[in-house]
């Protein structure tokens, strides 16, 4: 609900955290605090940020507690504690808990989220699902608003977490003038834009391994199971439970996203028509392939072309 009263937002710069993001949020919120007052005829503020060191909190609960990003992997939560447990009861009296990327692994240690849908960087997304099995973890999604807990998935995501927390605190107005001043998108949803297919190669199976490399060759351009199954000299059945097994997904599953990565090179870097690229991947049907790229990438093909082509330096 949005307020005209002040908003007290604590910035947690537990140890590791990254301070690009500490100090850029604290800019964020500064310019969205001059536009309120401005917006609202106020004279006084209407956010008021803090950065705290973890063990240095304040006595009453703020508006939002934020964990920022950090650089050099997740935080320790064992060694915080207090921390941990000063979030929970904030949480208890009415505080927003946001999270950005490493920084949701030390709020999925207060337990708080627990049942619920949260994201981080999608190359951390199995690592925070085998740590906290119990969390919704979506690795497609960049935010993940859950009403009184946020989280973000990359590390210089901070703006769009940033933004939303603008928009519940003084609304949708507010929100887009500090966007249009800073010249930075309203918050973004989807990180499928950026996620890069990463196989598993360290199962040690090595019939399975040997169609993953197979599958990377011009042979394998419109692979079918059945071929698949003949490279590795298995029954079909067995080849089936042993590659979902190896590597996490089904077979054809497996060859969609090897056929999408390729595309979205050929899309950045080259001018190939979307038929020759369809049909260099595999699709004699180029709106199957249409689908298939929209479902995984949560773009068309001409829409993250535009988005991410590599262009030429004069």
């Amino acid at each position: 609900m949005t307020t005209q009263a002040l908003h007290e937002i604590v910035l947690v710069a537990y140890p590791g955290a990254q301070q690009a993001a500490l100090h850029g949020m604290a800019d964020l919120f500064a310019v969205a605090d001059e536009r309120a007052r401005t917006h609202f005829d106020r004279h006084g503020p209407l956010l008021r940020v803090t950065t705290i060191a973890e063990d240095r909190r304040p006595a009453t609960a703020p508006a939002v507690i934020i964990l920022p990003p950090a650089l050099s992997g997740s935080p320790v939560p064992e060694t915080m504690g207090g921390l941990l447990a000063w979030m929970r009861t904030c949480h208890t009296n009415g505080t927003i808990l946001a999270a950005v990327c490493a920084g949701t692994f030390l709020l999925a240690a207060t337990g708080l989220l627990d049942g619920r849908p949260a994201t981080t960087h999608w190359q951390s997304a199995e690592r925070l699902r085998a740590l906290y099995p119990t969390i919704r973890v979506d690795p497609d999604r960049l935010l993940v608003d859950d009403g009184d807990i946020l989280t973000v998935a990359g590390v210089m995501s901070w703006p769009d977490l940033g933004l939303r927390l603008i928009e519940k605190l003084l609304g949708p107005a507010v929100m887009a003038e500090t966007a249009r001043d800073l010249l930075i998108d309203p918050p973004r949803r989807d990180q499928r834009h950026y996620r890069q297919f990463v196989p598993v190669l360290t199962h040690g199976d090595r019939a399975i391994l040997a169609v993953q490399h197979w599958l990377r060759t011009d042979a394998a351009r419109e692979a079918s199971v059945a071929e698949m199954s003949r490279v590795s000299a298995l029954g079909e059945r067995t080849f089936l439970r042993r590659f979902r097994r190896a590597t996490g997904i089904a077979p054809r599953e497996y060859a969609q996203h090897l056929r999408v990565e390729r595309a979205r090179d050929l899309l950045e870097t080259t001018v190939l028509s979307l038929d020759r690229i369809a049909w260099e991947v595999g699709y004699q049907d180029v709106g199957a392939f249409k689908k298939l790229f929209l479902r995984l990438t949560g773009l068309s093909p001409a829409e993250y072309r535009e988005r991410f082509i590599v262009r030429p330096t004069s």
